[in-house]
């Protein structure tokens, strides 16, 4: 029987990363980890403060992981990379990249904030985001749903969110009301939808600023806060002054996009938010007619890549028309279809993610 890759990583667990960094799982210093019969090829990746010697590590590795039964060969590459002893941490410097006034105290009420992130765009991040706001509100929880994509904001049209938002009398802005009873704000309800924003980060942050301080949400149990894709300005200035109390990742099983997760899920590591696990979307295609499963972009990447970085897996999500159609129509799955598997998968993903949280 060959081994499984839950025996490896527990095994790599209880190895130290050279220099004091944890274990190397902890650490994510596993890049890479495939199983072939008894066969198991291992890529690290590791940052030391000093030199380290790679033959110490891979024997190391070698001997421990070689010892699991149904293994009979171990294949490990590792590549080092030498951090600056007098260097800051990189929270630290994160943290020192963005300097400004916290906003913690302007979002009271609000019970957890949680971001939905990705590494790269195309992954349906937006659509994840709103979905997975109308499963919490369909659990009968106070939910608002904050669009934080300012090149790009869409959930005003997602949502079926209408109108315009209205002020107060103390000047603050109160959030539209969307079918499903969750509150959205979006920088979409301000700008002209057919004028680019050609804005250099001080107004972008001005902008994420207001969106967060200067709108009445009420008492909420979730935030869920639709980032842009990447690692940039936004994210980094959310995590530094908002307490988040976690991060979902949304990713597609295609390579190219789990790499671009595995950036993302470091990030919010370096920042100490917590990474609730990882969705993937486009998991699969089911045909209406006949039942056959089709993987159409690969089969099994965001769980791997789950495994491999130590997060939960959530869960995935099919590929089905239905979703893009809700999306483009402001009729989300959730919604509009409670009983199809995509909407069910939603509402486990929610689940999932509240579980965590608990």
């Amino acid at each position: 029987m060959p081994p499984k890759q839950t025996d490896i990583l527990s095994v790599l667990r209880r190895i130290s990363v050279p220099g004091g960094q944890g274990n190397l799982v902890q650490s994510g210093a596993v890049e890479g980890l495939e199983v072939d019969g008894a066969t198991v090829r291992l890529t690290l990746a590791i940052s030391s403060p000093v030199p380290v010697s790679t033959a110490d590590l891979k024997a190391e590795v070698e001997r421990e992981v070689g010892a699991i039964e149904g293994v009979e060969r171990v294949e490990v590459s590792v590549q080092v990379s030498l951090a600056l002893a007098h260097a800051a941490p990189p929270a630290a410097q994160a943290a020192a990249a963005v300097k400004g006034p916290a906003w913690a105290d302007r979002i009271p009420g609000v019970r957890h904030a949680v971001a939905v992130a990705s590494g790269k765009g195309g992954v349906g991040k937006s659509t994840v985001s709103a979905n997975l706001a109308l499963a919490l509100a369909r659990q009968g929880r106070k939910v608002g749903l904050l669009d934080a994509d300012i090149y790009g904001p869409s959930q005003q049209m997602m949502m079926g969110a209408h109108g315009r938002p209205m002020g107060d009398a103390n000047g603050k802005i109160l959030p539209v009301e969307a079918p499903g009873g969750v509150k959205v704000m979006s920088f979409g309800y301000i700008v002209d939808p057919d004028q680019p924003v050609i804005w250099r980060g001080p107004m972008l942050m001005k902008a994420l600023e207001q969106l967060l301080g200067d709108v009445v949400w009420g008492e909420l149990e979730f935030l869920v806060i639709d980032l842009p894709p990447g690692t940039g300005d936004v994210a980094l200035t959310l995590c530094q002054n908002v307490p988040l109390a976690g991060a979902v990742i949304v990713t597609t099983p295609q390579d190219v996009a789990l790499i671009d997760a595995r950036k993302a899920l470091h990030m919010f590591r370096r920042l100490e938010v917590p990474v609730l696990g990882l969705v993937e979307n486009m998991s699969h295609f089911v045909c209406p007619a006949c039942g056959h499963v089709e993987h159409v972009f690969g089969a099994g990447g965001g769980q791997r890549t789950a495994i491999q970085l130590d997060v939960p897996f959530l869960g995935g999500i099919p590929l089905d028309p239905v979703i893009v159609g809700g999306g483009d129509s402001g009729h989300p799955v959730v919604l509009q279809h409670p009983e199809s598997a995509a909407a069910k998968a939603f509402v486990e993903i929610a689940a999932g993610m509240v579980e965590r949280l608990a």
